[in-house]
């Protein structure tokens, strides 16, 4: 590119599966101390996501300890990995224009009532 901001090559990555997500955790997690269990679990949890939601989960996980005071363990690890794909979750439904669950805002007419 010629100026500075502009994308002169685009190439498509596939998502990571799996056995790549749970090593880009095990990288990221290195000398954390997590357990394998936990990387596993984070791993099967984040399935469908980018490669570098696995540092964002980390560095979330270790921001998550330090808030508390103590080094990161795997209680970290599940709770950031839940927030994050709840985060993810939501942007999803709002971008699709989805709402959660609930009531209509409109009322529904019952069958053998005329509509209000």
């Amino acid at each position: 590119a010629q100026r500075p901001g502009r994308i002169d090559l685009a190439i498509e990555l596939p998502l990571p599966a799996l056995l790549e997500r749970r090593a880009l955790l095990g990288l990221y997690g290195r000398g954390l101390g997590f357990s394998e269990a936990a990387i596993e679990r984070a791993a099967v949890r984040t399935e469908g996501t980018t490669a570098s939601l696995a540092k964002e989960l980390m560095r979330r996980a270790v921001l998550g300890a330090a808030e508390e005071g103590v080094d990161p363990s795997d209680p970290h690890l599940d709770a950031a990995a839940e927030a994050l794909m709840a985060e993810s979750e939501s942007l999803t439904r709002s971008l699709l224009g989805s709402r959660p669950a609930g009531p209509s805002p409109f009322p529904q007419p019952h069958f053998g009532q005329p509509p209000r």
